[in-house]
């Protein structure tokens, strides 16, 4: 039977980081949740779609979208849109802005939840997100929360953006405060810690630090 851990929490908390490294010293499939909603959102803005109202179910239901894994790695890491490799496109600051409100949207979360749990069906995964161990996977195995203070989750948006946003530092904690009321506020499956998930406050951590703590709590789970 297949094996669930969720990774929930807020944005720029470092939930893939910590996912993908677990994942591989498990040997489980790393899912990245987050860059499915992520790819759904770089599809509006190619497609001029307007992001002030939900589009129809039936226009979700044709975007395509799927994991592949680059050559000589063993987890599925490179998402695809319709066919074609969006990667680089997804941590755009035009992705950053839209992404909460595309993650609210109920005809597109229902259609990622369902890709989502089929990839926890047949396969050990470890998955972050906002929903997890709520909603995709309420019967996970392990179930972390993280947390992280404000300003150090800007610092850390600002190493992921890399000079490729001319957005001030005022400007990236606007951004994450804005999401982060968006998720937290949204009708359809807001961020919320689930009550057996464990809070990591990673403020102060170094990330081999919470990947071994992680790692330790994993292993006595799965025994």
């Amino acid at each position: 039977m297949a094996v669930q851990i969720s990774i929930d929490g807020y944005a720029a908390c470092g939930k893939s980081t910590l996912a993908r490294g677990l994942a591989n010293k498990l040997g489980f499939v790393y899912i990245d949740s987050g860059a499915m909603y992520r790819g759904i959102t770089y599809y509006f803005i190619q497609q001029n779609i307007p992001f002030d109202q939900a589009p129809p179910s039936e226009l979700i239901q044709k975007i395509d979208i799927s994991f592949v894994s680059k050559q000589g790695s063993h987890t599925p890491d490179q998402l695809l849109l319709n066919g074609v490799n969006v990667n680089n496109h997804l941590r755009s600051q035009a992705v950053n802005d839209k992404v909460s409100t595309i993650a609210a949207m109920p005809s597109v979360r229902k259609h990622l939840v369902k890709l989502q749990q089929q990839y926890g069906e047949t396969n050990n995964v470890v998955m972050d997100g906002r929903d997890i161990g709520n909603v995709v996977f309420p019967d996970a195995v392990l179930k972390l929360f993280l947390t992280a203070d404000i300003e150090t989750r800007v610092k850390r948006r600002m190493l992921d953006l890399k000079g490729d946003s001319h957005l001030s530092y005022e400007e990236v904690k606007e951004n994450l405060l804005h999401r982060d009321h968006i998720d937290s506020t949204r009708e359809d499956s807001p961020l919320r810690q689930s009550p057996d998930a464990v809070l990591i406050d990673n403020t102060n951590l170094t990330i081999k630090e919470q990947l071994e703590m992680v790692y330790t709590l994993a292993l006595l789970r799965l025994k």
